[in-house]
């Protein structure tokens, strides 16, 4: 297989695939940073120039196992009382009497650290960590449970003052070289006290800005630098601070680790579909580059091209990552008191079948030319494939996220 490959891959073919692909992937990149290091790209840029097909191929797979089966492991921690098992079903988007959420009740129910992996990502890990006791002593034990394991980040919840007990907990998190957040719950308990008392002046956003105020000048005062203090309510993750908390944590993540993170995000406004429509293109550019490399051996793309069948099964991925996989359509349904019939006819991913099917000329005309193309090999049949891939699962994640915003509209306005 060498000798045939090197044939085709040697001289400028592979020098021009990169100098036509490579580059283009900073484009793609979100606000929040992306899936790939800088490093990462170098290295598939380098080896498409001086590498073989086995070596490149190699290499964009392990890019995107990388960023499959990044485990993430997150910490909730603070005083007992403070809403942390609420604010992980609102991560989790479970409510508190689905099966899987944390449990929530009216007196401390979080005895020992517990995990709670996410419904459709097992990867993805929230640590329900015991309650920090009274707000003048911090046991020693409860230090060691920080240090014990390798969690990505912390995120410190308090529903009234953040405490002496707060700043010590956030040193011993940084001492462990790891990022902490603070997160304020039940703010929207206090605006509406707030509201109740003073109905005249009451200005909601001067409201929650003297709140931010107040909290970040406590956390400065008891030696905490430059704190990051997110303002939430744990029944409402689409207000407040918590959209601004999630994007956040996702441009402090290495960049490996971000795709896993994205995946569990929850529709719950179109900024937070936004973002995962952007980093799952860049996915896309790894996915098209591997089949532009593959494409140029002769025939190849007959073998791993993107027919049907798995034009079929990316679809349903993309259904699934987005939320109108065929159990979240009825849940759909069942909100909008309507039928999943009527969903269906309201939506344009829904039906494969129906999706893709083009009988124009113009689609008879490209599957000739694909055809032609993949037989001879070579760089055109590697462009080919790439425009394929890339335009195909574009389209798809595309036509997904306007049918989940959709419906996000619908349920929201019910």
């Amino acid at each position: 297989m060498d000798w045939f490959t090197s044939y085709f891959l040697s001289g400028k073919n592979f020098e021009q695939l990169a100098q036509k692909f490579v580059p283009h992937y900073s484009a793609l990149i979100s606000k929040a940073g992306g899936i790939l290091s800088q490093e990462s790209v170098e290295r598939i840029r380098r080896v498409f120039q001086e590498g073989t097909l086995k070596e490149v191929v190699e290499e964009i797979q392990e890019a995107l196992q990388k960023s499959e089966n990044a485990p993430l492991d997150v910490a909730v921690i603070g005083q007992s009382g403070s809403g942390k098992s609420s604010f992980i079903n609102a991560l989790l988007g479970l409510g508190h009497e689905e099966e899987g959420s944390a449990h929530v009740g009216v007196v401390p129910t979080t005895m020992k650290k517990t995990p709670y992996q996410h419904p459709k990502y097992p990867s993805v890990t929230f640590w329900d960590l015991p309650g920090t006791g009274t707000p003048n002593s911090l046991p020693d034990s409860y230090l060691e449970i920080v240090g014990d394991d390798d969690y990505d980040f912390f995120i410190i919840i308090s529903s009234s003052r953040f405490s002496s007990n707060d700043a010590l907990l956030a040193q011993k998190i940084k001492e462990k070289g790891k990022n902490f957040y603070f997160a304020r719950t039940m703010v929207d308990v206090e605006l509406h006290s707030e509201e109740k008392s003073k109905p005249i002046t009451f200005k909601k956003e001067r409201v929650l800005q003297q709140i931010r105020d107040d909290y970040l000048a406590i956390l400065s005062n008891i030696g905490v630098s430059n704190p990051c203090v997110f303002l939430v309510s744990n029944f409402h993750p689409d207000k407040f601070d918590f959209p601004r908390l999630q994007e956040t944590l996702l441009q402090d993540l290495p960049a490996h680790k971000r795709y896993t993170f994205v995946l569990q995000l929850s529709n719950l406004s179109d900024a937070f579909i936004e973002v995962k429509r952007v980093i799952l293109k860049e996915k896309i550019w790894l996915n098209a580059l591997k089949s532009a490399a593959l494409a140029i051996i002769p025939f190849m793309a007959f073998f791993s091209g993107f027919d049907l069948p798995k034009q079929e099964k990316c679809l349903n991925l993309y259904r699934s990552y987005f939320g109108l996989d065929e159990q979240s359509v009825k849940e759909i349904a069942q909100k909008l008191g309507t039928s999943v019939q009527e969903i269906k006819s309201s939506t344009k991913s829904l039906d494969f079948w129906l999706f893709v099917k083009n009988d124009s000329i113009a689609a008879k005309a490209m599957k000739c030319a694909e055809s032609f193309c993949s037989v001879n090999g070579g760089l055109r049949s590697s462009i080919f494939q790439f425009l394929k891939v890339y335009f195909l699962r574009l389209k798809f994640i595309n036509t997904v996220a306007d049918d989940v915003k959709m419906l996000l509209h619908k349920t929201l306005e019910s």
